[in-house]
């Protein structure tokens, strides 16, 4: 997992988020915030 991956992990769970919730707001798929957590994608 990137840093950046594991910060947008930490701040999304400080704000008792889920994936699902987070790629709502983002407009992108649960996959793709997934993908950057896991650091598979940063795009």
């Amino acid at each position: 997992m990137s840093s950046i991956g594991k910060n947008i992990r930490n701040l999304r769970k400080q704000k008792k988020m889920s994936q699902e919730q987070l790629a709502g707001l983002l407009h992108v798929t649960r996959q793709a915030v997934s993908n950057w957590e896991t650091g598979v994608s940063l795009r």
